[in-house]
């Protein structure tokens, strides 16, 4: 056993001494102590054995992902075996959560039943069910966690619908390309390229296999934790909704981590709420009060026939002539499908926000130009809404909304990351009222008259 493990290490020269701990542990769970595991220590009936394995995976794998991993470790057809070493087992964790790419093509050929080879075409339709057993797993794993991350967002009502996690996995496949016909297949370069760029794929399959072998538990916690110390947050933490005990959510897990994903990554780790139509109240001047000056933002919609989307917002609101952002914005849709549209760098129309205004528009305005944005709200009467058929700010964009027009069923606000410090917040002990007035310490020059408070202020406290 510890001289396989040993192999193992010195041939991929990546486990950590804790990580060969934990899944040497695993795998003598797996095998009752034995040099291999028996299939049906793992599966029965083509259902996972929780008695023999309830305390590492059987409460929290898809039952499809169960299949395809029994396909990676002890093979299909004729070539199948009844046991499985230690190697094949830790390769599963290493090449999935350290692998090089063709590493991870070959896990993904093995797991789907075929040899990986150049010519190697897989049926869209199975890589997307694929891709959905490792997001169903995801949250499972996260459902059944006690870490406070969790529990905050599940107490406040939000789900992991069945639906909405299946729209999860249909998203991350559908980023390989135009491939979303059940009758097209992928080859080995479009699948090759589609693993090396789609970073939310690699990240929900590292946190999967990371539970799964049980290398983020402690001693005498069996419980599952939905990521490790070190990983990317896929989950934010959630600011704002602790006194809110009848919090209406409306929308699901799976589209918190659809969002998230595709954040900068200094802003992936919080969420602070700030505004709800469905508290608050349909009131533009509550909404801008309550999101102004508060960093970087996701709004979210939903319109009055289901459709979920939003934008994020790169600059703190502010009301101004003109519009502000970055090309880190975007835009996206969650219901009925989720997508994601990036800048295009065509223009800098962004993010755009106004009222009480005579000559330019009222309201708030993600893309586009006005009267033809990617996201409108108008100000007056709030609650209406529309979003254009095309957006030259973001690519690969389609109209949000069901409709053209709309009227708002729900709006929400989101501050991403920690909260701006401001010039306001700074030590205002350090401000004379000459500093503030410009006009008032010239009239003084002019005067020929001393300013006997020049220079001088209170020492700040130690």
């Amino acid at each position: 056993m510890g001289n396989t493990s040993k192999k193992l290490a010195a041939k991929c020269a990546l486990l950590t001494k804790e990580e060969q701990k934990y899944v040497a542990a695993t795998f003598r769970a797996a095998s009752k102590n034995s040099e291999r595991i028996r299939e049906e220590d793992l599966i029965v009936s083509g259902k996972v054995d929780a008695v023999s394995l309830e305390k590492f995976w059987g409460p929290q794998i898809d039952p499809r992902l169960a299949q395809y991993l029994t396909n990676f470790l002890f093979g299909c057809g004729q070539q199948k075996t009844a046991t499985v070493d230690f190697n094949r087992f830790a390769e599963l964790y290493v090449y999935n959560v350290r692998g090089t790419v063709e590493e991870r093509m070959m896990v993904t050929y093995n797991c789907l039943g075929m040899d990986y080879n150049e010519d190697a075409e897989l049926p869209y339709q199975l890589l997307k069910e694929y891709c959905e057993s490792i997001v169903s797993t995801y949250m499972k794993i996260v459902k059944s966690s006690s870490t406070k991350r969790a529990s905050t967002w599940l107490e406040k009502g939000f789900r992991a619908s069945a639906s909405h996690v299946q729209s999860l996995g249909e998203a991350v496949a559908a980023t390989i390309g135009d491939l979303e016909t059940a009758q097209h297949h992928c080859t080995a370069t479009q699948l090759s390229k589609w693993l090396q760029s789609n970073i939310l794929l690699k990240q929900l399959a590292e946190l999967v296999y990371v539970n799964l072998y049980g290398i983020n538990r402690r001693g005498g916690d069996e419980s599952p934790t939905p990521m490790p110390p070190a990983a990317p947050s896929l989950l934010p933490a959630v600011e704002g909704l602790e006194a809110m005990p009848d919090y209406p959510a409306f929308i699901d897990l799976s589209h918190v981590v659809w969002i998230n994903s595709h954040l900068p990554p200094q802003h992936q780790h919080k969420w602070r709420f700030l505004f709800s139509t469905n508290i608050h109240g349909e009131s533009f001047s509550t909404m801008t009060g309550r999101i102004i000056d508060q960093g970087p933002s996701v709004i979210i919609v939903e319109d009055s026939s289901g459709y979920i989307f939003g934008g994020f917002a790169t600059a703190s609101w502010a009301f101004g002539p003109n519009f502000t952002g970055t090309d880190d914005s975007f835009l996206f849709t969650c219901v009925p499908k989720m997508r994601v549209y990036p800048a295009t760098n065509y223009n800098d129309h962004y993010q755009y926000l106004n009222h009480h205004t005579k000559t330019l528009p009222n309201g708030l305005l993600m893309g586009g130009q006005f009267n033809f944005g990617g996201i409108w709200i108008s100000a007056e009467p709030f609650g209406d809404g529309a979003s254009a058929e095309s957006c030259s700010t973001f690519r690969g964009y389609r109209r949000l909304s069901k409709e053209p027009t709309f009227r708002l069923r729900s709006l929400e606000v989101w501050a991403v990351g920690d909260k701006p410090l401001l010039d306001k917040d700074g030590d205002e002990r350090d401000v004379s009222i000459l500093d503030t007035n410009p006009e008032a310490k010239a009239i003084l020059d002019m005067a020929g008259r001393t300013r006997h408070s020049e220079g001088l202020r209170e020492q700040p406290p130690l």
